[in-house]
């Protein structure tokens, strides 16, 4: 009697993903938790709520006991977990992250504005939007945002080694605004 209540007091609608969720984010509250004696100090004749190490255990003691009743309900709710899926899941996520990096790491070559408009393009077809206008406006969006940023806010971002291949007024133009 006693586990059907504490099933039924875990018990939720589950969604996908949650499972390997609820596993991730409580062995990162666990590592956090035990990195506490490392990372701060309770110092002596100080009172409690001016000790170092205070806060951040009550708020890692209180993010490892949510954890833990978060990876119960996943365990304790009425849909089978499907793993495959789950994990599908939270990957498919990262693929933004994937362009991101590679963003990151071909401005240095190309510039921020071609990287950018490029960019724009490919996310553009990407996400299922195949049409002139869409192509247009994802162009006309990315050179904006870069003559705000780059031209308006002064932001610094290196020129790309394709510049170096330009006439020089066109070059110093490019590598200073564009």
């Amino acid at each position: 009697m006693k586990s059907e209540s504490v099933k039924s007091f875990f018990s939720r609608k589950k969604f996908p993903g949650d499972f390997v969720f609820s596993i991730f984010l409580l062995l990162i509250s666990l590592f956090l938790l035990s990195q506490l004696g490392s990372e701060t100090k309770w110092i002596k004749g100080t009172k409690i709520f001016a000790q170092p190490a205070f806060w951040p255990t009550v708020s890692l003691v209180g993010m490892t006991l949510f954890a833990g009743c978060h990876f119960l309900s996943s365990i304790y709710s009425d849909k089978e977990s499907d793993w495959g899926m789950e994990v599908f899941f939270w990957l498919t996520s990262m693929e933004y992250a994937v362009w991101f990096l590679g963003y990151v790491w071909i401005v240095p070559y190309l510039g921020y504005l071609p990287a950018t408009v490029l960019l724009s393009l490919l996310l553009t077809y990407r996400v299922g939007y195949r049409g002139r206008n869409m192509f247009l406006a994802a162009t006309a969006t990315a050179t904006a945002i870069v003559v705000v940023f780059k031209g308006l806010l002064s932001v610094k971002i290196p020129g790309g080694m394709i510049y170096e291949y330009l006439p020089d007024g066109i070059r110093n133009f490019m590598i200073l605004n564009l």
